[in-house]
């Protein structure tokens, strides 16, 4: 396994790699690559969601890097710019971490799930364009949107002052369009920090803009379960939750299956 920390040159932003060097035995094998954003209300990155979930990745056939974006004290559009580098630096040098150019994805969870999915809707608006398009978002009980179901502190801590005034730019369901890439969204119906509304608000604009996308609700489960697991609780934690668990599986597999043909 490749695994190095790389500060990128633009933003300073690190990305931190985790990729099989399958080169001895598969020379032409490219696979899918995962930026992640681990959450934590754009005060913190959370380990729980960072680490664990990359070698899961990587155990199930793809390519990962987790992306040490920005938190408070630092604002909006910050983390932005670092996930317009992020996805862009990869896509350049897919050739040399073996990975597929055209299936790089963005999996967020929770405020991580916020800054995965703004570059994914507004890449348009980026200096680098289409090289910093994802080509898919998955989005794990994600902060979306600032109106009455928003996370207010990852809100805050995202504006700071400005919260108010800059509310409506980073509500994201109010950005999506017919080239919005294809979006997996999973969340838990007893979610009381971000409630599932984030995800069905999203899901509905999708929807309504043609955009493929999945929407997995579950009923148990509480905020911030990551992989769901004993890999990220110990084996007694109320967090673990078998059925949510599967989330990552069914993730994976749809990744794969994107432009198959």
């Amino acid at each position: 396994m490749r695994h190095e920390v790389i500060p990128l040159p633009e933003t300073g932003v690190e990305l931190e790699t985790y990729l099989t060097d399958n080169r001895a035995v598969e020379p032409e094998r490219r696979r899918p690559l995962i930026l992640i954003f681990p959450g934590g209300a754009y005060a913190y990155r959370s380990d729980r969601e960072a680490e664990p979930v990359a070698l899961r990745l990587l155990a199930l056939g793809v390519q990962a890097a987790v992306v040490r974006y920005s938190v408070a004290p630092s604002r909006y559009p910050k983390a932005l710019r670092e996930a317009a580098e992020a996805v862009a630096y990869a896509r350049a040098h897919a050739e040399e971490w073996l990975c597929d150019p055209h299936k790089i994805a963005v999996l967020g969870f929770s405020a991580g799930g916020h800054a995965a999915a703004h570059i994914g809707l507004k890449w348009r608006q980026m200096l680098k364009g289409e090289a910093c398009r994802p080509d898919a978002m998955i989005l794990c009980y994600p902060v979306i949107t600032s109106g009455p179901y928003a996370h207010r502190g990852s809100i805050e801590n995202l504006l700071g002052e400005d919260a108010e005034k800059l509310a409506d730019e980073v509500s994201l369901e109010k950005f999506v369009t017919g080239d919005t890439p294809p979006t997996f969204l999973w969340h838990t119906r007893e979610d009381q920090s971000v409630p599932p509304e984030n995800s069905l608000l999203l899901a509905s604009a999708l929807c309504a803009g043609g955009v493929p996308f999945e929407l997995h609700l579950w009923q148990r489960g509480s905020h911030g379960m990551s992989l769901g697991s004993d890999q990220v609780y110990a084996p007694d934690n109320p967090n673990i939750h078998p059925e949510c668990q599967e989330w990552i599986d069914m993730a994976v597999r749809w990744l794969k299956e994107l432009n198959k043909n």
